[in-house]
């Protein structure tokens, strides 16, 4: 790829940055840690990677984290996997989040939206009561330190009190949005073996009531660990019997008692998307995500007390337990309960004006959905508040990057980040004072060593390779539930390159220092030994107004050729005839690559996700080499299994 340096498509000014929360950091490093004073955030990123416990230590001293025992040294052992960070410190997370409520405790600390759009605020306060109401009744059930309690919730802010409170006695919390089916919580919650569950009647999603309470009742019979179950009325109905009230466990004034743990106490569970098997049951400690997450928000996203953020997700993606941690800077957190585009596409950008959010995060996909639907952003809103719309779940194309240039704002701030689940954090993205360029994300984070290696483990600058992290991250997990020899973990990510995690995505780091994602590299198309990521096929074909979403694989064949389909939905109206296919196959052919251009090019009815919104492009790709459908994939994985029984049935039919 080109990575001749070409104009930024934003810039920051010279006050914008003086002001940026980074900057004020690297000042005060370099006086109080040796950090460079000069060279901007090239020379920090370089000094955070080299001294890493400098780095680390200094993160934890700008942001005032309180160790109530003293750590014995920043890394006891920093070895992959297995690296030991802050041993003998004791901390609480749920203790920073609640911080602010001691100096703005009439202000929101949360303000939540559903779908009519009017914000409802809790107070710094009130998530204070609640939080130490709900930890003194957790402990009076019984719940102690490593207990886990689950919540079957939407994003409401019921959701965030039991996570703190859960943290705040020293449990460990694990959550699942009520719009996955019973098998989908079962395969995660049965792992785990929760004593609570925290669980409302049913949502509201497209103007329409969804009643859960048959699948609440299923998952009661099938968790036979439980001690309790909380009735979260969302829908209006009485507690099913057994049952306790969230009302009672939420009146009293009672101030939260903080369980002092160790660094690396697990904090919560979250999971793989489990496509192929049962979902990874992530363990992250209180004290890394503690630190990753004040160093991602406060210094990255550049979020204090006088910021609001708002991100579109839901509590069964990473993204909700990114987004609660606001509350570690002091800002008000969004939490948005509904569909993504109700009443129409335009929904969110509605919400973001009503909120005054100053940081709007969404999915790529979104963006692009807006760009299709004609969606016109600041023409139908008021999104002066809004700096920085940042987005994540996929590669934003480069359409999206100008879509949102010439109808959000010129000085907007756009920030395409990249981490995953494994991490609850970003290894690329956000940095308020350096340029954005189209089609990249802005540079790799602080204390993260990123790379792009090649299959020997060589180093490439602006070629593709694997995208590997060369040092410890503190909120890397601690380990897999049930992996008691530490085996499925090191299989995960450390078994291509010997104590460096591979994260299974092609990247390109560019001379300039930028990152540019590829997609997964388990599903990379390679042909005549030319290597591309499905990303980059999908942004080329889906700027067609005709395709509504594509997906493609590339499939080894037995007798040493490549078939490589592509399907196509639909927009409606649209008809996959000559002239369409033909211009499909140009557009590939010289937007990207002559040796790109697919074999096949198939309509289907849709393509199958996860349930965090994610193409399954490996499934696929194993039911066309024609695994059976119920190993290709774990069904409670997928949003619509139907659309599974196409390609199922292509395998069979082909040839």
């Amino acid at each position: 790829m080109s990575t001749v340096n070409p104009q930024p498509l934003w810039q920051p000014t010279a006050e914008r940055i003086a002001e940026a929360r980074i900057t004020r950091f690297q000042a005060w490093a370099a006086e109080h840690h040796g950090a460079p004073a000069d060279g901007g955030y090239a020379a920090l990123h370089r000094w955070s990677v080299e001294e890493l416990e400098t780095f680390w230590k200094a993160v934890t001293e700008w942001f005032d984290i309180r160790f109530t025992t003293p750590y014995e040294r920043v890394l006891g052992d920093r070895s992959m996997p297995g690296a030991q960070w802050f041993p003998g410190a004791t901390l609480n997370y749920a203790e920073h989040a609640l911080r602010a409520a001691d100096s703005r405790a009439d202000e929101p600390a949360l303000l939540h939206v559903d779908e009519t759009h009017d914000p409802r605020p809790v107070t710094w306060s009130e998530l204070r009561r609640q939080v130490g109401s709900l930890a003194a009744e957790l402990r009076a059930l019984g719940v102690r330190p490593g207990d886990r309690v689950s919540g079957y919730l939407p994003n409401i802010p019921e959701a965030v009190v039991a996570l703190l409170a859960t943290a705040a006695v020293g449990g460990v919390w694990t959550s699942c949005a009520p719009d996955f089916g019973a098998r989908s919580v079962l395969d995660r919650f049965q792992q785990v073996e929760p004593v609570v569950l925290f669980t409302v009647d049913g949502y509201r999603y497209g103007g329409k009531e969804h009643d859960r309470r048959g699948i609440v009742a299923e998952l009661r019979r099938e968790l036979p660990t439980l001690r309790a179950v909380v009735h979260i009325p969302l829908l209006g109905t009485d507690a099913p019997d057994g049952a306790l009230e969230w009302s009672a466990l939420t009146a009293a004034d009672t101030a939260p008692v903080f369980e002092q743990v160790p660094f690396d106490h697990p904090l919560w569970v979250l999971y793989s998307s489990g496509t192929t098997g049962l979902p990874k049951a992530i363990v992250q400690s209180q004290g890394g995500i503690l630190v990753e997450h004040l160093k991602q928000l406060g210094l990255h996203c550049d979020l204090g007390p006088e910021d609001r953020f708002f991100w579109y997700t839901s509590t069964g993606w990473m993204m909700w337990n990114f987004l609660v941690s606001g509350l570690l800077t002091g800002t008000t957190v969004v939490l948005y309960d509904g569909s993504p585009g109700h009443p129409d596409t335009g929904a969110q950008w509605r919400i973001a004006e009503r909120t005054g959010a100053t940081l709007y995060g969404t999915s790529a996909a979104y963006v692009m959905a807006c760009r299709k639907a004609g969606v016109h952003p600041s023409r139908d809103h008021d999104l002066s508040a809004v700096k920085c719309v940042a987005t994540t779940g996929s590669p934003l194309p480069p359409d999206g990057f100008r879509w949102l240039h010439d109808e959000v704002r010129h000085d907007l701030w756009i920030a395409s980040v990249s981490g995953g689940t494994d991490v609850c954090s970003c290894f690329a993205g956000a940095v308020p004072t350096l340029p954005v360029h189209v089609g990249e994300l802005q540079a790799p984070c602080l204390g993260t060593d990123l790379q792009s290696w090649d299959p020997a483990g060589k180093p490439l600058t602006d070629e593709v390779g694997e995208l590997v992290v060369t040092n410890p991250m503190p909120s890397m997990p601690i380990r897999f539930w049930n992996d008691p020899d530490g085996s499925r973990y090191h299989d995960s990510y450390f078994d291509t390159y010997p104590g460096v995690w591979r994260h299974g995505d092609w990247i390109t780091l560019t001379s300039r220092g930028s990152v540019v994602i590829h997609g997964r590299s388990d599903s990379t198309l390679n042909r005549q030994g030319v290597r591309m990521g499905s990303a980059d096929i999908y942004e080329a074909v889906e700027r067609l107004p005709e395709i509504k979403e594509s997906l493609v694989v590339g499939i080894e064949q037995p007798d040493g050729g490549y078939w490589m389909p592509l399907f196509v939905h639909l927009a409606p109206g649209a008809t996959l005839d000559d002239d369409l296919t033909d211009r499909i196959r140009k557009t590939i052919r010289t937007q990207l690559s002559p040796r790109h251009v697919p074999d096949e090019i198939i309509e289907v009815p849709g393509i199958p996700h996860t349930l965090t919104g994610k193409r399954i492009e490996v499934p696929v790709k194993r039911l066309l080499q024609g695994t059976p459908l119920e190993k290709a994939v774990n069904p409670g994985s997928i949003d619509n299994l139907d659309l599974l029984a196409h390609y199922q049935e292509l395998a069979r039919t082909r040839p």
